[in-house]
């Protein structure tokens, strides 16, 4: 049986999978990197097991970004109707839920350091600390069930359906960053200093990144095993000792 492939959805040069993505191709997936501002279709990517939506810096609420909104919504309806599971981080969770029907609007609490939140699932939202790098929020789609939240908002979904053929099609979003490491933490903290600006400090965030980095990454690995086996509906042996 050949290795399972997983579509990575992101801006371009923003491939990075992290500690999720580097989790998930331990269990033996193999990434398949596609631009947000070229996708292709998914008969012209041929069949895969799993789409990762990753960050961005853009927003889905933008009308500016609705012919881009459109081509990724396309994308994601397209894998669940074909019962291809999709995961969702920051940007990706936001883009997820609008396309299930929920909304993206601009967060009234943008959140930027380490924060935990109130978790209603341990095993698929885990309360942190995590990191938190957003301006934007979402509200639920309807009949998906609410993982956990902050007082910015939903910081974890989970959506359930059932395919034209009787096939489950899962979906699963986070709004926090399982997935970063500290280099690319220091990257974002430079590239985005217009939203960083007035929320925090660069040097005590990235510091923080340092000081958590090892319990962050084991927690990371965990969870990244966790939502695989709920999105594919059964356990995944690791291709590689863990």
């Amino acid at each position: 049986m050949g290795a399972m492939r997983m579509l990575v959805v992101a801006d371009r040069g923003e491939d990075d999978l992290g500690y999720v993505g580097e989790r998930l191709v331990r269990r033996g997936i193999r990434p398949v990197a596609l631009d947000r501002d070229d996708l292709p279709t998914l008969e012209e990517v041929g069949p895969v097991d799993l789409v990762y939506l990753l960050g961005s810096g853009r927003s889905v609420a933008n009308p500016v970004e609705i012919d881009r909104v459109a081509g990724e919504t396309a994308l994601i309806n397209a894998a669940l109707d074909a019962a291809t599971p999709v995961l969702g981080i920051c940007y990706g969770a936001q883009i997820l839920a609008h396309a299930l029907g929920g909304t993206a609007q601009r967060a009234t609490r943008p959140e930027l350091g380490w924060f935990s939140h109130e978790s209603y699932d341990q095993a698929l939202c885990p309360s942190g600390p995590w990191l938190q790098f957003h301006g934007d929020s979402f509200t639920l789609p309807t009949g998906a069930r609410l993982l956990g939240r902050s007082e910015s908002g939903p910081q974890g979904f989970s959506h359930e359906s059932v395919t034209a053929d009787g096939a489950p099609a899962r979906a699963l979003g986070w709004q926090f960053h399982p997935e970063v490491t500290p280099s690319t933490l220091a990257r974002w903290l430079r590239v985005e200093n217009a939203f960083v600006n007035g929320l925090g400090d660069p040097e005590v965030i990235n510091a923080e990144a340092q000081r958590l980095n090892p319990q962050v990454r084991q927690a990371a690995y965990e969870l990244a095993d966790t939502a695989l086996g709920w999105l594919l509906g059964r356990e995944v042996a690791s291709a590689e000792a863990s």
